[in-house]
């Protein structure tokens, strides 16, 4: 974060200061406790019956399931410090059950060992071979024949696994990760996003190979992992609103925002937020709800973001079904927790194994109960299930499930289905996006006191999406506070 005051202005009283938020999602709310923690007013406005945004539980067969986000990376411990901050610090738990698996035209197996982000340390190893075979292993073993790179400063993924290791490794270890986790194609992958350290290791050592040994080996454990809570995803929602509502913050549901204007009042707050029945009249606004609301309620306030090209990864149509069945003993220790499929091999791209990753969830979902979310859609590639009936769509994320698990679930009893449909914006790794998220911002130059925040921006995950939103409503703040925003 960046302090914007001059430590020789003074500040504004913060009470006397009106935000208004518009969308109450995690990137919403984040931003309002940002800013109602230092005193400032703040009522969010969010157009749905209920806040969170795609962190959402549903009862699905009796039991109560996350049907978006059910972990966050502990990245820099962003999200572990706003749970603190709403007192869930002790909620956070482990995964007690991992591993990541890949299925392919040779069934399904081990994400192998040794690699960074699907990249393999030694070709040869034979949880690589069962991949891509001994003639991928060969092609791949050329990386170490090949001249060596003496500078490593490829942008793509994609292209640098292509070049030095060839096709198998790159479709059948890197794009299962890419497109099932972040349904981006990884030529459109940044390698210093996804892999940081790569690139330099690449000039140190002259292959890719050795580049993946060294990287794993300065890790040395200490890689990002994940984590979750206890309960459940959505009590981050729930303490967040708890949160605020000590802080005297109006949350206010069902109400569409429908444009944001100047007031030409010099004297007064600067701009005016209208829903369907009012206008309300603002110190600074928060927008934080996706990019084509986000163009639409912005027309006028700033006209320069409604004709930013669209030149990175648009969003990706996904569709999610979630299962809740019996099924026959030992499932829990089938593949899993998650299971990614090569793309064009499958019609789902990835099987999230949820009991076989959450204790919590497999003794709420009983002995012989599994939970699992079947994904589909990826870059490229509509959802397979977008043009059936629900009944349809859960017959096919069952065989998917069964083929993926490795497990006959011919017969198996459904407690409960759950479909839902949602736009994956770019990942933070996806090429063009961080200066694309830089281009929309800078189009708020001529409307200061607004700001955006959301994973159109940010990128998917919950560590990108909170640490986003932090930065930009501590720069929003300190601008109204210190006297840096003028109507």
């Amino acid at each position: 974060m960046t302090d914007a005051a001059d430590v020789t202005s003074v500040p504004s009283d913060p009470a006397a200061k009106l935000v208004i938020v518009v969308g109450g999602g995690v990137a919403g709310l984040v931003a309002a406790l940002e800013c109602a923690k230092v005193g400032m007013r703040v009522t969010v406005l969010e157009r749905d019956t209920r806040v969170g945004g795609v962190i959402r539980r549903e009862e699905v067969g009796g039991v109560a399931v996350d049907l978006a986000a059910d972990g966050f990376s502990t990245r820099g411990g962003v999200v572990a410090a706003v749970l603190d901050q709403v007192g869930l610090g002790d909620a956070v738990i482990r995964p007690e059950h991992g591993g990541r698996f890949i299925a392919g035209a040779t069934g399904v197996a081990p994400l192998p060992a040794e690699t960074v982000f699907g990249i393999p340390a030694n070709a040869w190893a034979e949880d690589v071979r069962r991949h891509i075979g001994w003639s991928g292993a060969w092609r791949a073993y050329l990386d170490r024949l090949r001249p060596p790179l003496t500078i490593g400063q490829e942008q793509s993924l994609g292209r640098l696994v292509r070049t030095r290791m060839g096709d198998r490794v790159r479709d059948r270890l890197v794009a299962p990760l890419s497109v099932g986790g972040y349904a981006v194609d990884p030529d459109d992958v940044l390698v210093d996003e996804v892999a940081p350290g790569l690139n330099a290791a690449l000039t140190r050592t002259g292959s890719l190979a050795g580049a993946v040994a060294a990287v794993r080996a300065e890790r040395d454990g200490g890689e990002d992992g994940l984590a979750g809570l206890s309960g459940g995803m959505a009590r981050i929602i729930d303490g967040l609103v708890a949160r605020l509502f000590d802080f005297g913050v109006e949350i206010r549901t069902q109400v569409p925002v429908t444009g944001i204007r100047r007031t030409g009042d010099a004297g007064g707050r600067p701009w005016l937020v209208q829903t369907d029945d009012e206008a309300i009249a603002a110190d600074a606004v928060v927008v934080a709800v996706d990019e084509d609301g986000a163009r639409a309620v912005l027309a006028h306030a700033a006209p320069q973001l409604a004709s930013l090209a669209v030149d990175v990864a648009p969003t990706v149509p996904r569709e999610s079904i979630t299962l809740v069945f019996d099924a026959p003993g030992g499932a829990v220790d089938r593949p899993g927790p998650v299971v990614h499929a090569v793309p064009g091999t499958r019609r789902a791209s990835t099987l999230l194994h949820q009991t076989g990753r959450w204790n919590h969830l497999r003794a709420a979902a009983g002995e012989s109960g599994v939970v699992a979310r079947v994904t589909f859609g990826g870059p490229g590639d509509p959802p397979a299930t977008a043009a059936l009936d629900d009944a349809a769509a859960a017959t096919m994320a069952l065989a998917e499930a069964s083929a993926l698990l490795a497990l006959p679930l011919d017969g198996v009893r459904l407690r409960g289905t759950h479909r839902y449909r949602y736009d994956q914006p770019p990942p933070a790794s996806a090429r063009g996006r961080a200066e694309r998220a830089a281009r929309a911002r800078a189009a708020l130059t001529a409307a200061p006191g607004i700001a955006l925040v959301g994973a159109w921006l940010a990128g998917t995950g919950l560590a990108q999406v909170v640490d986003d939103a932090i930065d930009q409503a501590d720069a929003l703040r300190r601008g109204v506070l210190f006297g840096g925003v003028a109507g």
